[in-house]
């Protein structure tokens, strides 16, 4: 699989780093370790943050700007790294998908990056190119029926839309037969150290709670840095 990217998205965020991991895995419904690891996360970051200075952590903060300058309200079209958060900052019951999803979240939320959760064997093709939405791509999100996704930031496939920042798309979501994943973590602050930090505490979470191989690593830049 490649990454590529659109002259869009490289002149809204030239510094933008992507991590990628591409694993095979076990699914799980609910896992007791998994879930007490992010009680604590999210204890501690209880202890750090309001719903208002949340926006100050940098791959928040990076995200709501590239939203911004591709026009889109960033407050009505959460990306998720900050939507997860601001849910238990307001009480509310972070969700329990699967373990997998879980996983994903408990890394989204530790490192404030967007991470788009896919399953590869629903992935058209060998490329993804990030791009902007358009007015009137069709585009389902998970759990929320058709969502308007012009002007946000979004990974095609050779068929369409995939994922974007506030949510993935139904048709290459991740379930409980889920057995080769792909996942893209989103530098949009530019931190290649904290990028590939994110991808690799992602790696090992994929290890301990879903009997991965590991998978492959890699990190694609919008504008090349060599």
């Amino acid at each position: 699989m490649q990454i590529l990217f659109s002259t869009e998205i490289q002149a809204a965020c030239p510094r933008l780093c992507v991590a990628t991991l591409e694993a095979t895995v076990r699914n799980t419904a609910y896992d007791e370790a998994l879930w007490q690891q992010i009680r604590a996360e999210e204890d501690e970051l209880k202890s750090r943050f309001t719903p208002d200075s949340l926006k100050s952590r940098s791959g928040i903060a990076a995200t709501r700007a590239v939203y911004r300058a591709l026009g889109k309200d960033p407050s009505r079209y959460r990306p998720s790294n900050e939507a997860l958060v601001r849910r238990f900052l307001q009480g509310k019951t972070l969700y329990q998908i699967s373990t997998l999803v879980d996983v994903n979240n408990l890394a989204s939320i530790k490192w404030a990056y967007s991470i788009g959760g896919f399953d590869r064997d629903k992935i058209e093709g060998d490329t993804l190119t990030l791009g902007v939405g358009r007015a009137g791509d069709p585009y389902e999100g998970i759990g929320r029926g058709p969502i308007n996704i012009e002007s946000l930031p979004v990974y095609r496939d050779a068929k369409g839309g995939i994922g974007t920042p506030t949510s993935d798309n139904e048709r290459t979501k991740i379930g409980l037969d889920t057995t080769h994943v792909y996942f893209t973590i989103n530098g949009y602050d530019g931190d290649e150290v904290a990028t590939r930090g994110c991808a690799e505490e992602l790696r090992q979470l994929l290890i301990r709670y879903c009997d991965s191989d590991g998978g492959e690593l890699k990190l694609w830049h919008a504008i090349p840095t060599d």
